[in-house]
């Protein structure tokens, strides 16, 4: 089938998701409290995505604390677990196994014959969509399509990876589409699959993610991409929240809702396609859920400069998703006084914040006094561990956008300690389980410099700081507070 080109000025229309009070989650669905979920005083329940404190009244505890190593849910449960579900608090456990007739799998495609029939060979047993996003052998791909007998899809000229998956998309009609790109690797095609669908029983489930991990290999930069690849979004299962635990997730590897997809990716985007569309999933209220449990291959760039492209390309895209998704895109988000207490314990000025995190925990502790057995106790839990939890992400977040510049301060006598300290944590600290080697700290830092470079190019092209800018947010302390004014009675942080 040879397609035109598809008109990249598409509106990019999804369907808004079922209300949630319309869909709880049925009597009897097993469910499992989220593993960074705390409970605190008599009351009080932490964690989420992203992190929040939720007061649980009555016996809401007890049900909580029933799921926390993992029960169904009972009748008069349903919309408390919606609750939760929703807030990445809750997760639901579906096995179920779904009929391959009701998926489409789309494989986009350009000059990589070999990678494609390595995966054609994978996916005997499904329906199969094979797009050439304007190979220079068209002919070619086309003949491996025919030779495992998948439908093809031609494009007069290379349109980008999102609207080869559209065309994909439009040329198929069943129910669930699973978007597979031609370098990745999946040991078992069928159990990846059911496990990826499994959550995509919620009604409010749009897409399903699995971890994606390099592929391996002999060389520093082959097993730096195996425990740090710019695709693994990490060990842990998390619901998929801008500025959450996990932020986004990438369609190298994704199962999607047809009912959900609407008019698809938009075609405008070459790179950050796919954080573009899981961010609308979740503004028109979808779930995207990824599930580190499942782990697929993706196999890297076979040189250091596709490499390097590779990752300008990523900090490039981020103007264009600037554009449409404003300061998710900020370089780093924190109120005010958390960055003025970590930069004074960074400059060796420790007291300034202990002062902030002093005035911190009083107001908590004013806030929660009315519902808590020992509020001190309370306020202190939450405002140490939300402090601490701030400081490696900012150090992370500063590095990888702005790690040049801070490489260079580091050539100042008096910046040079604290420029190297930052340095090191924000590059080895990148949420991960396992501990940097020696010899990929060269790579991490080159990791993030293309990035930076990219951040820069395409601020640059689009003439806009957006991406450059921090987002500063509002804070419930005041100047005054700090200088020995009672905190204020009835203050919302």
């Amino acid at each position: 089938m040879d397609q035109p080109v598809p008109d990249s000025a598409m509106s990019n229309w999804l369907p808004e998701a079922p209300r949630p009070v319309e869909a709880p989650v049925p009597v009897g669905t097993r469910v499992i409290l989220d593993a960074s979920a705390r409970f605190l005083d008599r009351d009080f329940l932490t964690g989420g995505s992203p992190w929040r404190l939720l007061r649980l009244p009555g016996g809401s505890r007890a049900v909580a604390e029933r799921w926390r190593e993992g029960d169904v849910v009972q009748a008069g449960e349903e919309r408390f677990a919606r609750t939760l579900v929703q807030q990445g608090l809750l997760h639901p456990v579906v096995h179920e196994m779904v009929d391959l007739d009701d998926v489409d799998v789309v494989v986009p495609v350009r000059d990589d014959v070999a990678s494609l029939r390595a995966l054609l060979g994978q996916l005997s047993r499904l329906h199969v969509t094979v797009v050439d996003d304007g190979s220079s052998d068209p002919d070619s791909i086309e003949r491996c399509a025919q030779e495992f007998d998948t439908q093809f899809i031609r494009l007069r000229v290379n349109a980008g990876p999102g609207a080869a998956r559209n065309a994909g998309v439009f040329a198929t009609s069943r129910p669930l589409l699973w978007f597979i790109d031609v370098d990745v690797t999946l040991d078992s095609p069928l159990d990846t699959l059911h496990r990826l669908a499994g959550p995509l029983g919620d009604p409010l489930v749009a897409a399903t993610a699995p971890r994606i991990t390099g592929a391996g290999g002999t060389s520093v930069r082959d097993r730096f991409e195996r425990r740090f690849g710019a695709l693994d979004m990490g060990p842990a299962s998390a619901l998929v929240v801008p500025g959450g635990i996990v932020g986004y997730v990438p369609s190298a590897c994704l199962l999607v809702r047809r009912a959900a997809f609407g008019e698809g990716f938009d075609e405008a985007l070459r790179t950050g396609e796919d954080v573009d569309l899981v961010w609308r999933l979740h503004d028109r209220g979808w779930l995207v859920r990824y599930n580190a449990e499942v782990v697929v291959a993706h196999r890297a760039r076979g040189d250091w400069r596709q490499w390097w492209d590779q990752r300008v390309g990523y900090g490039a895209s981020t103007s264009d998703l600037a554009k449409r998704h404003g300061t998710r895109l900020a370089p780093l988000r924190a109120d005010a006084w958390t960055l003025i207490a970590w930069s004074s314990a960074l400059v060796g000025r420790p007291m300034i914040g202990a002062r902030i995190l002093r005035v911190a925990r009083d107001q908590m502790r004013v806030r929660v006094a009315a519902h808590a057995e020992r509020p001190g106790e309370v306020a202190n839990a939450l405002v140490a561990r939300g402090m601490l939890r701030a400081g490696v992400p900012l150090a992370r977040s500063v590095i990888r956008t702005f790690g040049a510049a801070v490489l260079v301060s580091a050539l100042h006598p008096r910046l040079r300690r604290q420029a190297l300290l930052l340095f090191v944590v924000g590059t080895v600290a990148r949420g991960r389980s396992v501990r940097m080697r020696v010899d990929e700290v060269p790579v991490a830092v080159a990791d993030d410099l293309a990035y930076g470079v990219g951040v820069a190019k395409g601020a640059w092209r689009s003439r806009s700081l957006a991406t450059l800018r921090p987002q500063i947010t509002k804070s419930s302390i005041r100047a005054a507070d700090l200088l020995g004014r009672r905190p204020r009675l009835g203050s919302t942080g």
